[in-house]
């Protein structure tokens, strides 16, 4: 039996599916995946610099003008669309078969495919507050602010998503734990399992059938049900619901 059939087998057997994707679920929606070496590359030659430190709470509060330029040009990609592992997921869930969709990934395109139980770990480039009054902002207002986003009362507009050194929100994280705990299947995509703490949320995990989708290896393979080394979207593309 191939791969393919034996997700589908899977699939058609669950009734309390999670999923649980990370960069690559979005790289072929044109969106890089944030470790390319052309990404790295591309940052020490312009800023001197790692993504990982361009992208630190340390460097937001040092150098936040600096933060602001290399976010809007490297982690915003508004004109991304859903591929067909984000539209296969939305009606998956609206079957009533896919519990919730836990994504490391903050641009969205969950949504935009019309995913509604979406648990955002790493935040979403779609919320903006000030950090003095809280008030909300879209995602147009920071990409048309000119050097630092400001609020009408003077505070930085803060992109909502998590930084290096900054925790994962800890009631989306609890939510993430019950849904991983209470499913059945849980579908692993596009992430190679080595960022924690989300990484190591797999290992709450015991139900039936751990399935991990990914174009390379991961440290958890020998513990699933079914490995398949594909691109999700391609992958994903191939069920029947």
């Amino acid at each position: 039996m191939s791969k393919i059939n034996q997700l589908q087998e899977i699939i058609d057997s669950s009734d309390n599916i999670v999923f649980f994707g990370g960069a690559g679920v979005s790289t072929e929606s044109g969106i890089p995946d944030f470790r390319s070496e052309s990404g790295i590359f591309k940052s020490l030659e312009k800023y001197g610099d790692t993504p990982e430190n361009l992208v630190s709470h340390s460097y937001y509060m040092s150098n936040t003008e600096e933060f602001f330029e290399y976010y809007k040009e490297n982690l915003i990609f508004k004109d991304a669309k859903p591929n067909p592992a984000h539209l296969k997921l939305a009606e998956l869930e609206k079957r009533g078969k896919l519990k919730a969709v836990i994504t490391q990934n903050i641009d969205g395109l969950h949504q935009k495919a019309g995913s509604e139980n979406v648990l955002e770990l790493h935040g979403s480039i779609h919320r903006n507050y000030c950090q003095i009054c809280g008030k909300e902002y879209d995602l147009n207002y920071i990409l048309e602010s000119n050097g630092i986003p400001r609020c009408e009362c003077g505070g930085i507009v803060k992109p909502d998503v998590v930084l290096y050194e900054e925790p994962l929100n800890n009631s989306i994280l609890s939510f993430s734990i019950d849904y991983i705990q209470n499913a059945e299947t849980l579908i692993i995509g596009g992430t190679s399992l080595v960022v924690y703490p989300a990484a190591g949320l797999i290992n709450y995990f015991n139900g039936e059938n751990l399935v991990l989708i990914n174009k390379s290896e991961t440290p958890y393979d020998d513990a699933a049900s079914l490995v398949i080394n594909d691109a999700i979207g391609e992958t994903l593309s191939q069920i029947k619901i």
